[in-house]
């Protein structure tokens, strides 16, 4: 276990503000990602094994499997509606169609290639991935995407203590290059 997803969950936990049950065994973890076609970071991996929070806004990863695939699908789902709504595109996609409806299937073949995003908390996540930890938490809403803490640790600490702006860099492709400064 990393010391950083665990002492995530040990400080989450000794703030007293968000119910916690029982960390996440190995079964569950492979159980959960053979079911959504992921692979947690091994420090959200480590922070859902020491402790699992389970109040407003923390992913139900043990029995809301519609709320999960909901959630797992938004940040990709948000993309989409900034394609249709805001105008968005990705240089990376190429020209973007003049049609809506192709538009919006580029976009889907286009985001299905690109790094998975996992929830922590309501609008916030990390990439999927084992063998890196460290990642930057993103908050992705719709094509706004920022930077909220230099890591899990970190977000944890931030849901208490006023900090200073997070100074990460992103690490993770395509959505790193969309965030907002």
């Amino acid at each position: 276990m990393s010391g950083s997803g665990a002492e995530s969950a040990h400080r989450l936990a000794a703030l007293g503000t968000v119910p916690m049950a029982p960390g996440l065994s190995d079964d569950e973890v492979t159980h959960i990602e053979s079911s959504f076609g992921f692979t947690f970071a091994d420090d959200h991996r480590d922070f859902l094994a020491a402790a699992l929070p389970v109040g407003e806004g923390w992913p139900n990863w043990r029995e809301g499997h519609r709320q999960l695939d909901r959630q797992l699908r938004l940040p990709a789902d948000g993309i989409l509606f900034a394609v249709e709504w805001k105008q968005f595109w990705h240089g990376g996609w190429g020209k973007r169609p003049a049609r809506m409806k192709d538009a919006l299937r580029s976009a889907v073949y286009q985001l299905a290639r690109v790094p998975r995003m996992v929830p922590v908390h309501s609008h916030c996540y990390l990439p999927a991935g084992r063998h890196s930890s460290g990642h930057p938490v993103l908050s992705i809403y719709q094509a706004e995407i920022r930077v909220v803490a230099d890591n899990v640790l970190d977000y944890v600490t931030r849901l208490s203590t006023p900090a200073p702006p997070p100074t990460a860099l992103p690490t993770v492709g395509f959505w790193s290059e969309h965030v907002i400064a």
